[in-house]
């Protein structure tokens, strides 16, 4: 049996374990010397994951985060109690044969399919795209295209701006075919990626594999999720880590609170928190795991939701885009009306863009979009009843929304970054993730893999 065939396998047996037993440790019944104790660091998706599947196999775990809540970059937001709102993941991105499709069943979370095949694009004067545009656009997109397939052809890595530059010069007397170009750079891959394309590796920024199917929210939040995978686990809330020993026969987790020991740690920390250097090693972590850490990058995708008291906007499409003058200035909206009949748009800024605005007041933020939102449907709509707002570049528990490919790194590096250490030391996280990297689903699997490698060693 390949590792692959034993990661679903064990997932197979965490989905009919978990929220089962409600006190049920799955095999307690192994010998004192082959019973673990294990720390688990992180109380997001891998870190649940790993935990849930660790615990089933009668080991001792516990459960250490930060944060006063369980989930990390998964948070469900139930300020609007009749349509809770995931302010971190939101999509299960491809539902075909994505273990997130399996949970969902499992614990039968109605789920809302969204397409990017019922969109509306607007000019920067605020008109749909007429077919001349649209072709114009179309040209473009395959324009850019071809300038990153040459580019990985190149031997020496580039960005992905400037692999494109060649573009951007001939077009240089055309502010329209600009707006055009900066428009699909940000659209399509700066949101996708959460880099800016000044940063993103045009050898290796697309360098993931994909599930197919349509992509689906949760009608009740991403949270469900979470809530299902941390039943009946031990979780110490508010314990942050600030060092990790593991040179010695056991190591030790100290947080501001206590201090844990354990055979075994699973390090689930975000990439942003692990560059940040917050959190220190004693040894420290070796060269290649280092420059991984050093190398990939951290992006910013942050979400500005406006809910109205009716809906302004054409009720039967899922996406609203918009090519601004401003590059990446609330280029990509959802609308909740057709999914969910609600009167609630997702406005959405990545990469430079989304952290410059982070250091925006809520109410220019909110007034920003709302501008935007003028430009398309007239200066006469109603203002918003209510709104609610991101900053994960800001949030000191993650530094950043996920990880991409910079310039400089290579997928390599994720597997350096997840390779466990002494048979005492393990990482997870989307991060970790070679394959999935940048997803809930990277990050969950990442979890039953570190699972897997504590049981093998």
């Amino acid at each position: 049996m390949n590792r692959r065939d034993l990661i679903r396998l064990f997932g197979a047996m965490l989905l009919g374990y978990a929220g089962g037993g409600h006190g049920d440790n799955g095999n307690a019944n192994l010998a004192p010397r082959s019973r673990k104790r294990i720390v688990v660091i992180g109380a997001g998706l891998a870190g649940l994951a790993a935990a849930q599947a660790l615990k089933k196999q009668g080991h001792e775990v516990l459960v250490v985060e930060a944060r006063d809540r369980i989930g990390g970059r998964i948070w469900s937001s139930g300020q609007w109690p009749d349509m809770p709102l995931d302010l971190g993941a939101s999509w299960i991105h491809g539902v075909k044969g994505n273990p997130l499709t399996l949970i969902a069943e499992t614990i039968q979370a109605n789920r809302l399919a969204t397409h990017y095949g019922k969109a509306v694009t607007y000019n920067t004067q605020g008109q749909a795209l007429s077919q001349s545009e649209e072709n114009r656009l179309d040209n473009l997109r395959t324009r850019i295209a071809q300038a990153l397939t040459r580019a990985q052809k190149q031997d020496n890595d580039v960005s992905i701006q400037q692999a494109i530059a060649p573009l951007l010069a001939e077009f240089a007397a055309s502010a329209e075919e600009t707006r055009f170009i900066q428009f699909l750079l940000n659209g399509e891959i700066e949101q996708e990626y959460s880099g800016s394309a000044a940063k993103l590796s045009a050898h290796w920024y697309d360098n993931g594999k994909e599930f197919g199917g349509d992509d689906a929210l949760f009608a009740h939040g991403f949270g469900l999720v979470t809530a299902f995978l941390a039943e009946g686990l031990d979780i110490g809330l508010g314990q942050l880590v600030h060092e990790i020993q593991w040179d010695s026969s056991s190591v030790r987790v100290m947080t501001q609170k206590s201090v844990f020991l354990a055979d075994h740690v699973v390090v689930t920390l975000p990439l942003g928190v692990l560059q940040a250097g917050n959190v220190r090693f004693s040894p420290a972590l070796p060269p290649e795991q280092q420059q991984a850490i050093a190398k990939l990058g951290m992006g910013v995708l942050n979400k500005c939701y406006l809910r109205f008291q009716e809906a302004f906007w054409p009720d039967d499409v899922d996406w609203l885009e918009y090519i601004p003058a401003t590059p990446g200035a609330w280029t990509e909206w959802v609308s909740f009306m057709r999914v969910a009949n609600m009167p609630i748009l997702l406005g959405f800024n990545a990469a430079d863009r989304g952290r410059e605005i982070e250091q925006w007041p809520d109410q220019q933020i909110v007034a920003s979009a709302m501008q935007t939102l003028k430009t398309l449907f007239g200066s006469h709509i109603p203002e918003p009843i209510g709104y609610q707002l991101t900053r994960w570049a800001a949030d000191p528990f993650a530094l950043g929304s996920y990880s991409y490919n910079a310039v400089g790194s290579t997928p390599q590096m994720r597997k350096a970054l997840a390779k466990p250490l002494g048979k005492r030391l393990f990482f997870a996280g989307e991060a970790c993730h070679a394959d999935y990297f940048g997803t809930a689903h990277g990050a969950y699997l990442s979890g039953l893999q570190a699972a897997e490698a504590i049981l093998a060693a």
